[in-house]
């Protein structure tokens, strides 16, 4: 093997190249601990070049992997999103993958070695006394060395496929029983579809489809047969869809290599047949995807592993809106004590929501109540009705929902000797429109579905005011929100690789809160006033997430790191009451305080008057 020429001139290329290929980073803390990565070339982040730069010298370190070099490959770009580290395991990383390793028999290379992905873990789970992280993100994606050693042997293609699956499915199941939880394999990509296996007609593509077609189907029904639940992705077909559409994602070559006739291992910016091969072309050379191809598989593994998070928060938003709902019709009952008779009111607000500082997502929820009182002797029962609807942007530009809300309530108040309390019960009607939009290359995905739900709300809030005759008010206050929120499970739209299937939701929130409120009349017309609470929610949120994948009939359902929320914050209320041509009124702003990263707001103004 020649050293490459003159790789040392190529650090101005090998920086515009890698700032090219930039993803956002995940900026609060990420879902999983670490990275840990078993597999083949397809995932070997240059485990072999040490063993280059011994033969090309200190400029070879730009080369060894197995791509359009500098460039990344997918699982570099998982782990950039994450924080998480995917360095080679022989250069202080977590990547354990070796190009040419095979699932169950170790492989001498022209550079060296390449163990096995069962010897892989088996290192692995060594060094870390045999007990794996519940917290970390593995991928075990092997087979395609096995399947071309296959081809080579047809008569033992058979036991050989056999026996690589039953390695892999095995090797799955000791990291889970080790303590992993969550599981990457990606299926084996069309081998009909590369460069090599089209080279050799019609005869050798169908060969290559039908490989790994066999390898990926005997592998998802012996994981499902040992009750191994994984995260799965597509690969097979998301090749299938870029090749057969190249244009729509950016490639203007889906049948050539851009290195030529050279390995990608050693491909660089030298050797690329354009100056822009590493973006044109879908492989670097027979087999390997090329760097623009490495990061569509990047961005695809990140649309399965987040969508389910993202589906995860409509609960969330449902329970934020349904508190913010609450709380305003309390603040209206304790205002109600000295009304004798019957009287009407409506209230407009705003609800804002912005959580990992809008990489979760954020938006505005627009949403109105109207409701007839009667009072009679410090005691008033009143009715309501609600309506809502808003746009959440989830974060990444990765897609929205809308949510829509109804509500019909009741609620009760007594006050007297400056106390007073009040009960509410409501039923929400909800409805959302999710858009997960997807970024492939250059294409933009949309996969879209419209699932229903419910919010029933009772709430109870309490207060004393402990100076009733002059113009200043101050006491504490006190409340506890119960909501249970049901969102039905759907299926995306345009089945394709990336379209998943959500289950039912349901979340139990339990809100309590303690703190003071203060008030001034100004005026006999005016009074502002201010109120400042810490609030607990007792109840966790959801610990995991889960989907499927509608494109592997044979998947089962997977699970991934469900998304935090705070449970401990502080709500700030201000605003002013009055009397405006005749009416009541009520205005001003609330924030939560003390949400990392997050914030619930908005403003408010309420109208009313007696019959």
């Amino acid at each position: 093997m020649s050293a490459p020429r003159s790789l040392s001139t190529l650090s101005a290329a090998v920086v515009v190249a890698l700032a090219a290929f930039a993803v956002p980073a995940q900026a609060e803390q990420p879902a999983y601990s670490q990275t840990v990565f078993f597999g083949d070339s397809l995932t070997d982040s240059g485990h072999f070049r040490p063993a280059l730069i011994q033969v090309a010298g200190p400029s070879a370190a730009i080369v060894g992997r197995f791509t359009t070099n500098p460039g990344l490959v997918w699982g570099e770009y998982v782990a950039d999103f994450y924080g998480t580290n995917a360095a080679s395991d022989n250069q202080g990383g977590t990547n354990y993958a070796v190009g040419g390793a095979r699932v169950n028999a170790t492989v001498n290379t022209a550079l060296g070695p390449a163990p096995s992905i069962v010897s892989q873990v088996n290192s692995y789970l060594t060094a870390t006394g045999g007990v794996a992280d519940a917290k970390a993100l593995y991928t075990v994606w092997g087979g395609a060395n096995d399947l071309f050693a296959a081809a080579q042997a047809p008569a033992q293609a058979q036991a050989i496929i056999g026996s690589a699956v039953t390695a892999q499915v095995g090797v799955i199941g000791r990291l889970q029983a080790a303590g992993a939880q969550y599981v990457l394999v990606p299926t084996i990509p069309d081998l009909g579809k590369t460069p090599q296996f089209l080279a050799g007609g019609a005869a050798a593509s169908a060969a290559g489809t039908q490989l790994a077609t066999g390898y990926n189907t005997a592998l998802f029904n012996g994981l499902a047969a040992s009750g191994l639940r994984v995260i799965p992705l597509d690969t097979f077909t998301l090749i299938d869809e870029v090749t057969s559409n190249p244009t729509a994602y950016g490639f203007t070559n889906a049948t050539g290599t851009a290195c030529g006739a050279m390995s990608s291992v050693t491909c660089s910016p030298l050797n690329y047949v354009t100056p822009t091969a590493n973006t044109d072309y879908v492989f670097a050379d027979g087999v390997h995807p090329s760097t623009a191809a490495h990061q569509l598989l990047g961005q695809y593994a990140l649309s399965v592993l987040e969508g389910p998070r993202q589906i995860a928060v409509l609960p969330h938003s449902a329970s934020v809106v349904g508190y913010s709902r609450a709380e305003r019709v309390s603040m209206h009952a304790d205002t109600t004590g000295q009304a004798q008779g019957w009287s009407w009111w409506g209230d407009l607000r705003a609800d804002r929501q912005r959580q990992q500082d809008g990489d979760l997502y954020d938006g505005t929820t627009p949403a109105g109540l109207f409701g007839v009182d009667w009072a009679q002797d410090g005691w008033t029962l009143g009715a309501f009705a609600g309506y809502g609807k808003g746009k959440q942007d989830f974060g990444h530009s990765s897609g929205k929902f809308d949510q829509e809300d109804t509500t019909a309530g009741v609620f009760a108040q007594w006050a007297g000797r400056g106390a007073w309390v009040n009960a509410q019960l409501s039923y929400t009607w909800l409805s959302f429109d999710v858009t997960r939009q997807i970024q492939l290359g250059t294409a933009t995905r949309k996969q879209e579905g419209s699932p229903d739900g419910s919010n029933f709300t009772a709430a109870i809030n309490a207060g004393f005011d402990f100076n009733q005759e002059g113009r200043w008010h101050t006491g504490p206050v006190l409340g506890l929100v119960s909501q249970t929120i049901k969102v039905d499970g759907y299926d995306e739209n345009n089945l394709s690789s990336t379209a998943l299937s959500f289950p039912n939701q349901k979340f139990d929130s339990l809100i309590g809160s303690a703190g003071w409120r203060a008030s001034f009349d100004i005026s006999p017309t005016w009074t502002p006033y201010a109120q400042a609470t810490y609030n607990r929610e007792f109840e966790d949120s959801p610990a995991q997430a889960w989907a499927s994948l509608q494109s592997i009939p044979g998947a089962m359902r997977y699970a991934v790191p469900g998304v935090d929320f705070d449970q401990d914050y502080g709500v700030v209320v201000v605003g002013a009451r009055g009397h405006v041509a005749g009416l009541n009124a009520d205005f001003g702003a609330r924030s939560t305080i003390g949400q990392s990263g997050a914030n619930d707001s908005g403003v408010f103004v309420s109208l009313g008057g007696s019959f």
